[in-house]
This record gives C-alpha cells, sequence and structure tokens, in this order.
C-alpha cells in the first residue's frame, strides 16, 4: 500500500500562510491523484484540493480558490499545499489522500496521510 508523509502543519496567525507537504512512497495506478481534505472537530472532513500526476490537472475547493495552490514534485513522488491568507475557521487536520481516479469525496481516495494540525488563531 501508499504511505503518505505528511508535515508542515502548526499555529498560524489569521492572515498567514503554511505550507503542507505530504511525501508519497511511490506513484502507481492507485496514487495517480494526490488531494487534501480537511476536518474540523465535530465537522465532515472536506476536500481541499488535487493534483493529477499524468496530466498535471489541479482542482480546487471553491472556498480557497486564489488563495490556496496545490503543486507537485515528481522526483520526490511528493504534493505541497500552499496556504495563504489563512482563516480561523480553517482550522482543522489536514489529510493527504491517494487514489487512482480522483474526486472530491473521501471514498474516492484509498490512502490516508495520519493528518497534520493546522491551527490559526484569530
Amino acid at each position: 500500500q501508499v504511505q503518505l508523509v505528511e508535515s508542515g502543519g502548526g499555529l498560524v496567525q489569521a492572515g498567514g500562510s503554511l505550507r503542507l507537504s505530504c511525501a508519497a512512497s511511490e506513484r502507481t495506478f492507485s496514487s495517480n491523484v494526490m488531494g487534501w481534505f480537511r476536518q474540523a472537530p465535530g465537522s465532515e472532513r472536506e476536500f481541499v484540493a488535487a493534483i493529477t500526476w499524468s496530466t498535471g490537472n489541479t482542482y480546487y475547493a471553491d472556498f480557497v480558490k486564489g488563495r490556496f495552490t496545490i503543486s507537485g514534485e515528481n522526483a520526490k513522488n511528493t504534493v505541497y499545499l500552499q496556504m495563504n491568507s489563512l482563516k480561523p475557521e480553517e482550522t482543522a487536520v489536514y489529510y493527504c489522500a491517494v487514489g487512482p481516479f480522483g474526486g472530491t469525496t473521501t471514498n474516492k481516495y484509498y490512502y490516508w496521510g495520519q493528518g497534520t494540525q493546522v491551527t490559526v488563531s484569530s
């Protein structure tokens, strides 16, 4: 199975920035798409952004467009999520996940990282 190692979470002031990283142990058919989700306490896990390795296409949730950027580094099987202008309501555990086809729902992703905590203070 694909193993995912996440890093970059932490505490940031509202309006600040963080850069999350997710390194995959391998890139296979099952990990063609790498995405980021987030989950706040008591809330559903929601889609944030994704990137497709085979095409380079990127996808974003409407609420992060213009503020977040997802990118990939092929040689390292690593995906980054640059988060700018962070808002307190975006405090959540951010998860990296991979799947063969991608999508905006959790069931489209087969393997998940451990999550990294992002806390945005007001």
